[in-house]
């Protein structure tokens, strides 16, 4: 076992397997409703060009990185990854605290099948359409997967077991969903969300620092106080918000 498995190999693993959950019940939501109002046919095939060309991203963008001095690499990450993480741990915290709504999984199949539904056309013509709609969504939510695997994974030169982490999280929220054939909406998207921008956030600012030089105390091991210090100021900002959406709504 590396060293370093439990302080960075197993956070940056970690945090691409949820951050893939959480957009994978997402697309899973979309490519139900296409499969079940126009057929599998189009949903499948539109699925499996999108998975496609994030692989085909993956696989030119990683290695392309590897060419960049390690500091530059790091500083450009860290600081790519603390925005990314502070914006999935702000978007969390406000529909914690119920300043936003949460994502309801059952309302977006219903729309999105409402919206296939209404559409008028030729057979080919809605075929096309309803492969486009499952491209776009798992592209769109893919993206942001793409992102993350790369992210934390060329800090350290964990392109591949990141890529493994997201191929884990898809094949095991594709598993449950083809066999409870619904929305997956008792997933806890909004929990997994906070965990994966406190955890993104930590290795930003941890990267960050490596990038311009700072010498950590403790090493690899300062990403676990980082990532508690976030995690205690995401539950502190909850209770805050909280208390001023109540407070303005009374």
């Amino acid at each position: 076992m590396p060293p370093d498995f439990w302080t960075v190999m197993f956070p940056a693993v970690t945090a691409a397997f949820l951050a893939s959950i959480v957009e994978v019940v997402e697309a899973f939501t979309i490519v139900l409703a296409v499969g079940t109002t126009r057929g599998w046919r189009p949903a499948i095939a539109g699925t499996l060009a999108a998975l496609g060309l994030l692989a085909l991203i993956v696989i030119v963008l990683g290695p392309a990185l590897q060419v960049i001095p390690i500091r530059v690499l790091q500083l450009f990450v860290g600081v790519l990854l603390l925005l990314f993480g502070m914006g999935w741990l702000r978007k969390a915290v406000l529909r914690s605290a119920g300043v936003l709504p949460l994502h309801d999984e059952i309302a977006a199949f219903a729309n999105e099948s409402a919206e296939m539904q209404s559409q008028t056309g030729t057979p080919q013509a809605l075929q096309w359409i309803a492969g486009i709609a499952a491209f776009k969504a798992v592209l769109l939510e893919g993206l942001e997967v793409v992102f993350i695997v790369i992210a934390v994974g060329a800090g350290k030169g964990l392109l591949w077991e990141a890529s493994l982490g997201a191929l884990a999280a898809c094949v095991l929220v594709l598993g449950v969903g083809a066999v409870v054939h619904k929305p997956l909406a008792q997933v806890p998207e909004n929990t997994l969300k906070f965990g994966v921008g406190v955890m993104l956030s930590a290795f930003g600012v941890f990267w960050t620092g490596e990038g311009l030089g700072v010498a950590w105390p403790g090493a690899d091991l300062m990403l676990i106080a980082l990532a508690a210090v976030f995690l205690l100021a995401g539950i502190v900002f909850v209770r805050m918000a909280r208390t001023k959406f109540e407070r303005s709504a009374a």
